[in-house]
């Protein structure tokens, strides 16, 4: 019995599967490629990131970098406007939770990709699946990177709510409405 005809005729990856196997294998030349190839687009780069994801784990391609501390690829996912930096995969889980699991294994480079995620804006307060938050998942022994995470936690806790903020914002503009229309009356 003859075997059928292999296709040999070879067909371009998606971009998908090109900033997925980028992120993997930290292939930043692949990742510029792209970026080229959509005319450094960041609206188009910023979706294709965001909306890219693995079929069973829903991991995002900053999820599977962070897995692995792939951390040229993440330098150049993080200064992409539009990039979300904490979407959650199926457990729940964002960017930041998993970079914490790698620093179990890899403490000074996970520290490192952690800082720079924290000022990208990562939040740490996000609960997993398991209501368990990246501080969570902190080695016992690594008491600099647990207060790295507990001094951002509070960081953000301190900022104004968007609350706060727009009910400040109304109450200048009635204190200058009010300041307008009473020189008006002099």
């Amino acid at each position: 019995m003859s075997e059928a005809p292999k296709d040999t005729s070879v067909q371009g990856a998606t971009y998908q599967e090109q900033i997925q196997e980028s992120a993997r294998r930290n292939n930043t030349e692949l990742l510029l490629q792209i970026k080229s190839e959509l005319n450094n687009d960041q609206v188009k780069l910023a979706h294709l990131i965001n909306d890219t994801r693995e079929i069973i784990t829903n991991n995002t391609p900053l999820h599977l970098a962070c897995n692995l501390g792939n951390w040229e690829f993440i330098d150049i996912v993080l200064d992409i406007e539009g990039v979300e930096i904490d979407p959650q995969n199926r457990e729940l889980e964002t960017p930041l939770h998993v970079a914490v699991k790698y620093a179990i294994d890899e403490p000074e480079h996970g520290y490192f990709i952690i800082d720079n995620m924290l000022d990208a804006g990562a939040d740490p307060r996000i609960k997993d699946k398991h209501g368990l938050r990246p501080r969570d998942y902190v080695n016992k022994g690594n008491e600099k990177l647990l207060e790295l995470l507990e001094s951002a936690e509070y960081a953000i806790s301190m900022e104004p709510s968007e609350e706060m903020q727009l009910r400040e914002f109304q109450e200048q503009e009635e204190a200058q409405d009010g300041s307008a229309s009473g020189s008006e009356s002099d």
